[in-house]
């Protein structure tokens, strides 16, 4: 179906519904200090749970969102998954316990999924080949400048009218994205393009990849490094707030790092071809496991706070900075060979990866004590780890180039 926006509208779309993500999560994190004494006040690391509960609902969201829109359509999906994370918001802004916080969190995941998933699927049905990367590159350009933001939008927010109203936020840029969505695009997936569900063959899917060693490999790093980025995440507002006395500052520092590690897309771009994915992921690992080691020994023995600060935002730069080389690659080394089930397995990867990430973050992130070692020591487990798969994988593929 023809698309009646201009191609500037419909990435100006694109890129609203891919940061639905960022500003979820991000703009959280200043929140949680004031959440966790009002909501936890005897375990005040509880109030991370409120963006690994989301994570969490996302995963289980992607498995489905997915296969529903081959099968509905994607406004539908679209649609549904919004009203979905609206109601979680609405129900987060009214609720004076945790739990119920973290359950309408998971709620909100889930609905969050909707525009995660299906926003790329709408750009499939109406671009192909180099037409669809330069529109998923230029809305993804956009996307990159919400993490940078999105904490100072929280701080904001909060300053103006108290946390809960992040939440009073999230229902509004919904409703802005799906009404704009709803009125200014029509339906991409025409009916006789649509696929019923089918869960004999997601379980074929499924069983399928996971006696593929490569593939099984491939999301099993993809999961131990996005556990890293959830971990950080988790800890980084304690360790600026507690650690260095930086919390006022956090949106700042913490914006002016994303923006940095935005352009490692940039120079994965540039020498993916010739070095391979599978070498810059295996790399980019053992890069992180030095930093860390380094980290750990500058941690043991600088005294300075100040100059253990400026050493911190190095350290974190670097860690965010890898990560941007780390997810692409391996999500199309787990892609490359399931090319007969794509739309499946990209909803396969995305979803165990991001559930079982959430899953071993979580309790790593309730390690906090007030330093920095339950933080470093966790990153460097977790990179450990993902390095001694990829050297596994190198040797079950013989070493040939991906």
């Amino acid at each position: 179906m023809k698309n009646q926006m201009s191609r500037q509208e419909f990435i100006a779309l694109i890129a609203m519904m891919f940061a639905t993500i960022a500003f979820s999560i991000d703009s959280m994190l200043p929140a949680l200090p004031e959440i966790g004494a009002e909501l936890s006040p005897e375990a005040i690391n509880r109030a991370q749970m409120i963006i690994s509960a989301f994570v969490l609902g996302m995963g289980a969201g992607t498995f489905i969102t997915g296969p529903l829109s081959d099968a509905f359509g994607r406004k539908p999906v679209i649609v549904a998954g919004a009203a979905t994370y609206i109601l979680g918001a609405a129900i987060a802004w009214s609720s004076t316990s945790l739990e119920v916080v973290l359950a309408a969190r998971v709620l909100q995941g889930f609905g969050a999924a909707g525009p995660r998933v299906v926003s790329l699927a709408i750009v499939r049905d109406l671009y192909s080949g180099r037409e669809m990367a330069k529109t998923v590159s230029f809305a993804m350009m956009i996307f990159t400048i919400f993490p940078a933001l999105a904490p100072l939008m929280g701080q904001g927010i909060i300053a103006l009218a108290g946390w809960r109203s992040i939440f009073l936020a999230f229902i509004l840029f919904s409703l802005v994205s799906v009404l704009w969505l709803g009125i200014r695009l029509p339906e991409t997936l025409a009916r006789e393009s649509r696929r019923a569900i089918r869960p004999r063959l997601m379980a074929a899917a499924l069983g399928e990849m996971a006696r593929h060693p490569t593939v099984r490999l491939s999301i099993m790093v993809q999961l131990l490094c996005m556990a890293s980025l959830f971990t950080m995440i988790l800890m980084v507002q304690p360790v600026y707030d507690i650690i260095f006395d930086e919390g006022e500052n956090f949106p700042i520092y913490f914006g002016a790092i994303a923006l940095f590690s935005g352009s490692a897309s940039l120079l994965n771009a540039a020498i993916v071809v010739r070095i391979g994915m599978r070498r810059i992921v295996t790399w980019a690992l053992g890069s992180q496991i030095v930093v860390t080691l380094l980290m750990l020994a500058i941690t043991a023995t600088l005294s300075d706070q100040h100059l253990l600060f400026w050493a911190f935002l190095g350290w974190q730069t670097a860690v965010f900075f890898l990560a941007g080389t780390l997810m692409g690659n391996l999500n199309a080394i787990g892609m490359e060979p399931m090319g007969h089930i794509a739309g499946m397995a990209a909803s396969i990867i995305g979803a165990v990866a991001t559930v079982g990430a959430a899953i071993l973050a979580t309790p790593m992130g309730q390690m906090f004590n007030g330093t920095l070692w339950p933080l470093l020591i966790s990153i460097l487990f977790l990179s450990v780890t993902g390095f001694v798969l990829m050297l596994l994988m190198s040797r079950q593929e013989h070493r040939q180039p991906v």
